[in-house]
């Protein structure tokens, strides 16, 4: 009796709310039975919008949405899987690219209905990209994983998860180590390179050729001041410089110069071990060719050059929104275009990882709009290795190390703004945004600590390229997302990428489709 008279009270209570006026600019008030009232409340009935609602001709009728369906279904019926041996592998990371990052930057290349480059691929999957230790990840396990084909431990690269993040010891023994398909390229007799918009001892480029319990070790100051001075441990641009794998790299191409020079030879130095590993490798052969700006890569002869370094900033390279035209910095498509140029000189062909990295930092900031802007520049690097490439011969990949808690939501009618606000306001009356994000440092931007309101986000979000969006949880940065990533393929052995598997399982896919490494490959079936 007690349970049925609480439950006439709360849909009595819920009827009252839901039918009471509701906030300026809210959806429409619900009239109807407590249960239509709760339907209404999650798929509400939205004023009408201020201006014409942009659609692409022919939407209204039928016939044009019948003719996409048949004419995809002509196009998958089309598609033949290739099974040739792929003599080039090429894979790219949106560092931080989740499903949502994907989705919402389709609105700054027109809207909704286009595709970046990659999204025309014929064949996608899904990996989950968990570690072993963390359910989300970040970009030092997932390089292991997406490279080396072992799950580790978060922030340990190129060891398997035997080895716990920061310890000093357990790396040092070598039956943890994992190689990654660089080096089984290089086995071979390919070439391997890399390009990555961030520091080229980060995190994800670091999966490429380092072995390392921390992911913050780029030089020996950071080892030192964790493990002491005499640890036996080579720090990331040590290894890059001198590993087994770094110093046989063909194409470097990046940001991060600070790492490898003493700080008592350069301003911008951090080792304190007296080495200068930019001159060392000049001086290691006449025919190596360091650059430092996008003049100087642009007329790299790629047909005198023995291996090409080339180092535009002294920490990462600056976000493309924050790029003047003159800028000495050239984009992720200009480094994409020359690696290519140079490693298709390889007659036994090569492996090429290109990262555009600068996605995932601008999440962290909750700065949305620099997070969409790189990602179009991402799509814009791919569409020139597709130019550039042949997929009879070269597999191109693409995926992401792992999402971010970025929200694309509110129900905003098409052709609006994508950062701007949704057409209703919240419960408090308040405007929200279509981004957003579950936390991040931008909370006390939206949020007043002591009156515990909102504030108006359109008061905040101005236009600026550097706009920080609306988070839920205050914190430092943003965390990443759990959520699986999508992978797209194209090329030799390319449908074999559909399907949702784990995220190690990337690399066994490239290298059965180009016989690398001592696994499956199509070459022992």
């Amino acid at each position: 009796m007690f349970l049925r008279a609480n439950a006439v009270l709360i849909a009595v209570g819920l009827l009252f709310l839901l039918a009471s006026p509701s906030p300026s600019g809210a959806a429409p008030e619900c009239l109807r039975g407590p249960e239509q009232c709760r339907e209404r409340s999650m798929h509400p009935d939205l004023p009408e919008p201020k201006r014409a609602i942009r659609k692409v001709d022919g939407e209204e009728t039928n016939a044009f949405w019948r003719e996409q369906g048949v004419e995809f279904i002509r196009k998958q019926l089309a598609t033949e899987p290739n099974k040739r041996q792929a003599k080039n592998v090429i894979l790219f990371i949106g560092d931080g690219m989740g499903v949502t990052t994907t989705s919402a930057a389709r609105n700054l290349i027109g809207g909704e209905e286009k595709s970046l480059s990659f999204e025309n691929f014929p064949y996608t999957g899904l990996s989950k990209t968990y570690s072993v230790d963390k359910i989300v990840p970040d970009s030092a396990c997932t390089a292991t994983a997406y490279l080396c084909g072992v799950k580790g431990q978060e922030g340990t690269i190129g060891v398997n998860g035997v080895v716990p993040r920061t310890d000093c010891t357990s790396m040092l023994d070598e039956s943890t180590h994992v190689d990654s398909i660089a080096k089984w390229a290089m086995d071979a007799g390919k070439w391997a390179g890399l390009v990555t918009t961030t520091r080229v001892t980060h995190a994800s480029p670091s999966g490429v050729y380092a072995h390392i319990a921390e992911r913050d070790w780029e030089n020996d100051a950071e080892v030192i001041s964790d493990c002491g001075a005499d640890s036996g441990i080579q720090d990331i641009a040590y290894q890059l410089a001198r590993g087994e794998v770094g110093s046989k790299l063909k194409v470097i191409l990046g940001g991060g110069r600070k790492n490898f020079v003493d700080s008592t030879l350069s301003e911008e130095g951090k080792r304190t071990d007296g080495l200068d590993l930019i001159e060392e490798f000049k001086a290691t052969n006449a025919q190596n060719v360091f650059v430092d700006t996008v003049d100087d890569l642009m007329a790299v002869n790629v047909t005198t050059t023995q291996r090409l370094l080339g180092l535009f900033n002294y920490d990462h390279i600056q976000y493309r929104m924050e790029t003047a035209e003159d800028s000495p910095q050239p984009s992720l498509e200009q480094m994409t275009r020359k690696a290519i140029e140079y490693m298709s000189q390889s007659e036994q062909g090569y492996f090429l990882f290109i990262e555009g990295g600068r996605i995932d930092q601008a999440h962290h900031k909750n700065m949305a709009r620099m997070a969409l802007n790189e990602t179009i520049e991402f799509s814009k690097a791919i569409a020139a290795a597709q130019e550039l490439t042949n997929e009879e011969d070269t597999l191109l990949v693409v995926t992401a190390d792992h999402s971010h808690v970025f929200s694309y939501a509110g129900y905003g009618y098409r052709g609006e703004d994508i950062f701007g606000k949704a057409p209703v306001n919240g419960n408090d009356g308040q405007p929200y945004m279509v981004l957003s994000y579950a936390n991040g440092p931008s909370y006390e931007n939206f949020y007043d600590t002591e009156t515990k309101e909102r504030r108006d986000p359109t008061t905040v979000v101005t236009g600026a390229h550097d706009d920080q969006f609306p988070s839920g949880v205050p914190m430092y940065d943003d965390s990443h997302g759990g959520d699986d990533v999508a992978v797209y393929a194209v090329g030799p052995w390319s449908h074999l990428f559909t399907g949702v598997y784990e995220q190690s399982t990337i690399p066994h896919l490239m290298a059965y489709a180009a016989c690398l490494g001592e696994g499956h490959t199509m070459c022992s079936t």
